[in-house]
Parts: structure tokens; C-alpha cells; sequence
């Protein structure tokens, strides 16, 4: 997964990362992991840094991170615990 962020941060390297809000997007969709529109909500789109990489504990490319969607995480397999949700006994 990708990320789609709400703002741009330049540091100096000059590569362009994401700023603010964070949140998981594959490639080709037009809304995030949790459902949101990117357009709508204006979300830009950064195919070239992995969603991991935003994580503020690990991430390198987490330096002007405010916030991380937890929904986003829940779908990637995120920080809380590491396997993603599953139903193991659905209804009939």
C-alpha cells in the first residue's frame, strides 16, 4: 500500500513526502483503504513511499506526520499487532 496525505513536505533532500494526515491507498483506486475519496477530501497521492514508512516509530518518511488513520492501519496490518482483521465465524 501506498500513502495519500493531506499535505506536501519538501525536506531538504528536495524529494517531495507526505505532510499531515496519513492514510493507506493502492494504486489505480481512487479512495483510500477506509473508504475515503481521495478528490473530495483532497488527498494527494505519493506512490513512491510505502504506507509503512509513515509509521513515526520506524518510518523515514514520518517527519511532518500529524496523525495516522487507524483504520488504514487495521487494513494494512498495522502498528496494533501486526495481522490483519479477519472473520473467522461468519453469520449464516
Amino acid at each position: 500500500m501506498k500513502v495519500a496525505a493531506s499535505g506536501t513536505w519538501f525536506p531538504d533532500e528536495g524529494s517531495r513526502l507526505p505532510a499531515g494526515e496519513v492514510h493507506a491507498w493502492e494504486p489505480g483506486q481512487n479512495q483510500t483503504a477506509c473508504g475515503i475519496p481521495l478528490k473530495r477530501a483532497g488527498l494527494h497521492r505519493f506512490p513512491h513511499v510505502d504506507f509503512a514508512d509513515t509509521d513515526p516509530v520506524t518510518g523515514g518518511s514520518a517527519d511532518a506526520v500529524r496523525w495516522s488513520c487507524p483504520r488504514c492501519q487495521a487494513a494494512t496490518g498495522g502498528r496494533r499487532g501486526g495481522k490483519r482483521w479477519t472473520r473467522t465465524d461468519p453469520r449464516p
